[in-house]
């Protein structure tokens, strides 16, 4: 059997590299939300990230977008994606909803995805076998988060945040699978940043706490330019442009579970026998959600 390519193999660890990173944000919300407001923090992260990326593409000179229409479709991706997901998920844990039960209302994504899908039949249609994998990956979420959930701390505006973070993730991720060409990730991910830039930092203004620069918070923003954005979005952007939305969404499956692992490494947070059993679960809902399907729609399932 032929070895496969070093192209190859880099595309194919990019699932796995996604979910370890995009894993660690609610760590780095663990770490920074307690000395920063939500959207201020987030701000001056979009800001960073905005430079970080502007120097890459003047060097590197990548290709750019071809065309407004291309820029307006991922400017809404970033509005959604960057600005309503993250801006959502930071400040229901601000407003007092913990990070499990922000992970369990998120991680419905892969669900409405599923169905959306099958309902409009634009892409690969939900086979059995995969509405299977789906049920199994919910039902090891609930078992993996469940025990994290406060008595008492879920209130009808910190859960709405959650549930609007919840519908910016699918419908981003649906939108962009749609309508957004294949792109340079470099030039692609610096507008959609530049848009959520645009709709985040005004809303920052209205928030009235300080940021301290608590070493945590400094560490925090590090990472949440460095790796979270420079590494898992461009990820995130680059798997939606090669693969079909219901199975990179179900990739999303795979995040509480390893937020969990990394608070046990990190934080010496016990994993029970539940846990580890909604691990398995969720390992194999995964692989069955992620399974080549037999056959596909007429819709192309991207490049």
């Amino acid at each position: 059997m032929a070895q496969a390519s070093p192209r190859a193999r880099l595309l194919g660890a990019m699932p796995a590299v996604f979910v370890l990173i995009w894993s660690t944000g609610f760590i780095v919300a663990r770490y920074g939300m307690p000395h920063a407001p939500p959207l201020g923090f987030l701000s001056l992260r979009y800001a960073l990230s905005v430079l970080v990326f502007l120097v890459w593409v003047a060097f590197s000179r990548p290709t750019w977008p071809r065309g407004a229409t291309q820029w307006l479709h991922l400017a809404v991706t970033g509005m959604l994606i960057h600005a309503g997901y993250l801006g959502g998920v930071w400040a229901a844990v601000k407003a007092g909803l913990s990070a499990g039960t922000v992970a369990l209302v998120v991680g419905l994504q892969p669900v409405l995805t599923a169905l959306w899908v099958s309902w409009t039949g634009q892409e690969q249609r939900v086979r059995p076998v995969q509405w299977l994998g789906l049920l199994l990956g919910l039902s090891g979420l609930l078992l993996v988060v469940w025990r994290k959930l406060g008595a008492g701390e879920v209130t009808g505006g910190n859960l709405m945040l959650a549930v609007f973070a919840l519908v910016s993730i699918t419908v981003g991720t649906l939108y962009q699978k749609r309508f957004v060409r294949s792109n340079d990730v470099r030039t692609a991910t610096l507008v959609q940043l530049v848009a959520a830039l645009a709709v985040t930092a005004p809303l920052a203004l209205l928030e009235d706490e300080p940021m301290r620069w608590h070493p945590e918070l400094v560490g925090a923003l590090a990472w949440s330019v460095l790796c979270l954005t420079l590494g898992g979005s461009s990820l995130l952007f680059l798997l939606i442009q090669r693969g079909a939305a219901t199975r990179v969404t179900s990739l999303l499956y795979l995040v509480p579970p390893c937020t969990a692992l990394q608070a046990w490494w990190l934080f010496g947070e016990a994993l029970s026998a539940p846990v580890l059993a909604g691990l398995a679960l969720t390992a194999i809902g995964v692989a069955l959600v992620v399974r080549e399907p037999a056959a596909t729609s007429s819709a192309p399932a991207g490049p």
